[in-house]
C-alpha cells in the first residue's frame, strides 16, 4: 500500500513538523519536494517521465522537458507567462503534425519569463495552464496504464471513477492532447458545474489535480487503492533461473551488432519474463509499445528472437541473422532484445542506457498484467508510435535523461 507523507506528522525530507515546514517553504521548494517525491517512487515514474507545475495568477512553474523529477530542484523549473500561453489558443497552427508541433513549439518558447531563456519547458505546458487548480501532478504508474492501455479501459474508468475523473482518448502529445482535454473539460464543467481533478489519458498515464499538496496526495491515494482492489493478478518479478554465463556470450555478441566501442548490453530475467521469451506466442503482449516513454527509452518494437538450439554459436547466428534484418526494417538499433528461451537484454549508448530501457521494459511486463484485469492490453496505434519515433521533443528527452 502506498504510503503519503504528507499525513504524517512531519515532512519526510526534513523531519521538521510539516505546518512548520510548510510555513517557511516557497511554493517552489514545495513544487520540488512534491516532484522528488513522486519522482524517487517506480511505482509513478520512470527516468524523464511525468511533469508537475504550479501556477498563481500570471506564472506557471513547470518542470522542464528530459529533466528527472526524482533529481529536480528550483532551477528544474521553467517560469512561463501565462498571458502568453492563453493567446497560443487564439492562434491557427498548419496540420501538417511536424510543422504544427514546431510552431507551437516556437510559441511555447516565446511565452518562458526573462531569464529562463536556457530551459526548454515541457511538451505538456499547455495542458497544465489549461487545468484550473493550482498543483498539477502527471505519472505514469504501471498500476494506472494497467487501466489506460487496457481494452476495456474506457468502460471501467467510468465504473471506478464514475463523477470524479474525465478520460481522453490516445492521441498524440504536445498541442493535439491539450486541445482534446480542453474540450472534453469544458464539457465536464458544463455538466458538473466544477472541474475535474482526475484526467485519465488512454495510453499516457494520469493527471492529478488539486489546489492544495495534500488534496493531490488524496487523490493519488484514491485512485491506487481504487485499482489495486480491482487486479486479478500481480506480475512475478522474483529471479528465475540464473543464465549468466549464456547471457554474457550473447551480450558481448549484442554489443558487436550495436556497433562496439561504448555500447552495452544489460541483461535480465526472473519469472514473468521467463514466460514471455518461451515462443513469440507469449511474447505478444510485450511487443509492442504502450506510452510514449515505452518508445523513449525502451524502443517501439522489441526485437524477439526465434532460436531451437542451445548452442552459443547457433544462438548468436540466430541474432545476427535477424538484427540486420530489423535493422534494415527500421533503420534503428533495438533497444530491447528478447532470446528464446533465455531472457531479455537491454542495449544501450551506455550501461544506464541499456538499464534504462530493461526499467521501461519490466513497467511494460507490469503493465500487460494489470490489463488483464480489464479486458487484456492494448498498443498504442501504429500512426502514433511513428508520430513519437519522428518527434524533435521526444528525441531531445531521451538524450536529456541518458
Amino acid at each position: 500500500m502506498v504510503i503519503f507523507p504528507f499525513s504524517q506528522e512531519k515532512c519526510p525530507f526534513t523531519g521538521v513538523k510539516k505546518e512548520i515546514y510548510y510555513n517557511t517553504m516557497t511554493h517552489l521548494e514545495e513544487l520540488t519536494a512534491i516532484s522528488r517525491y513522486y519522482g524517487a517512487n517506480p511505482a509513478y515514474v520512470i527516468a524523464g517521465g511525468g511533469n508537475t507545475s504550479y501556477k498563481d495568477a500570471s506564472t506557471l512553474y513547470i518542470k522542464g522537458s528530459g529533466i528527472s523529477l526524482a533529481e529536480s530542484s528550483p532551477a528544474s523549473f521553467v517560469q512561463m507567462d501565462r498571458g502568453m500561453l492563453q493567446k497560443i489558443w487564439t492562434k491557427t497552427y498548419p496540420a501538417e503534425p511536424a510543422e504544427r508541433e514546431k510552431a507551437v513549439l516556437s510559441d511555447l518558447m516565446a511565452a518562458r519569463r526573462a531569464g529562463e531563456e536556457q530551459k526548454r519547458p515541457s511538451v505538456e505546458t499547455l495542458l497544465h495552464d489549461i487545468l484550473p487548480f493550482t498543483w498539477v501532478i502527471h505519472t505514469h504508474p504501471a498500476l494506472v496504464n494497467g487501466l489506460t492501455c487496457s481494452r476495456q479501459g474506457e468502460a471501467r474508468a467510468k465504473v471506478l471513477f464514475p463523477a470524479e475523473a474525465i478520460w481522453i482518448p490516445t492521441t498524440n502529445p504536445g498541442y493535439i492532447l491539450s486541445q482534446k482535454v480542453k474540450q472534453a473539460m469544458d464539457a465536464y464543467c458544463a455538466e458538473h458545474h466544477r472541474a475535474p481533478g482526475l484526467i485519465f489519458l488512454q495510453n499516457h498515464g494520469v493527471f492529478v489535480s488539486a489546489d492544495t499538496i495534500e488534496g493531490v496526495h488524496e487523490g493519488y491515494r484514491y485512485i491506487m487503492e481504487k485499482l489495486a482492489s480491482n487486479i486479478q493478478r500481480s506480475p512475478d518479478l522474483s529471479s528465475g533461473v540464473s543464465q549468466w554465463g549464456v547471457s554474457a556470450e550473447l551480450g558481448s555478441a549484442l554489443t558487436d551488432l550495436a556497433g562496439g566501442g561504448s555500447m552495452k548490453a544489460v541483461f535480465l530475467r526472473n519469472h514473468e519474463i521467463a514466460k514471455l521469451v518461451a515462443n513469440r506466442g507469449a511474447f505478444a503482449s510485450v511487443s509492442s509499445a504502450f506510452t510514449p516513454d515505452h518508445i523513449v527509452y525502451a524502443g517501439s518494437e522489441p526485437l524477439f528472437v526465434e532460436t531451437s538450439s542451445a548452442i552459443i554459436g547457433d544462438i548468436i547466428a540466430d541474432i545476427r541473422n535477424i538484427w540486420k534484418t530489423f535493422v534494415d526494417k527500421t533503420r534503428r538499433i533495438p533497444k530491447i532484445v528478447a532470446v528464446q528461451g533465455i531472457g531479455v537484454f537491454g542495449v544501450g549508448a551506455s550501461e544506464k542506457a541499456a538499464a534504462l530501457g530493461l526499467e521501461l521494459f519490466t513497467d511494460t511486463v507490469k503493465v500487460a498484467v494489470y490489463a488483464e484485469s480489464f479486458g487484456g492490453y492494448q498498443f498504442m496505434p501504429q500512426d502514433q508510435i511513428d508520430f513519437i519515433n519522428n518527434w524533435e521533443v521526444e528525441r531531445y528527452r531521451s538524450q536529456v535523461i541518458q
